[in-house]
């Protein structure tokens, strides 16, 4: 048992899945240390800074997707003009001018 209680305590910490996730499969399955590590790529200058890039690899995007949720507030809601200057205004993405349709700038 004690062989036991030592290895857990030298295991890798993972990071929780978030209680919202609707498909949890092996993309949410990531260390505390390369969650850091893929943050550190993509928000350079901390995560109140700007998104540098988007990856197409899933487990990159529930990354960064959660940092950027991390800046709305719990138990707030939003207008169109909020999120536009928190999301769209770093210019990853481009709206109709009606809001219908959002999309990633290529």
């Amino acid at each position: 048992m004690e062989l036991l209680k030592e290895k857990d305590q030298h295991a890798p910490a993972f990071v929780e899945i978030h209680k919202s996730a609707k498909m949890v499969d092996e993309r949410y399955n990531m260390t505390e240390d390369e969650y850091e590590k893929i943050v550190k790529k993509y928000f350079p200058d901390g995560t109140s800074g700007e998104l540098v890039s988007f990856s197409q690899q899933e487990k990159h995007k529930v990354v960064v997707l959660r940092e950027i949720a991390k800046r709305f507030e719990q138990d707030r809601f939003y207008g169109e003009k909020e999120v536009n200057e928190m999301i769209i205004e770093y210019g990853f993405l481009d709206r109709q001018p009606d809001g219908s349709q959002y999309w990633l700038k290529g």
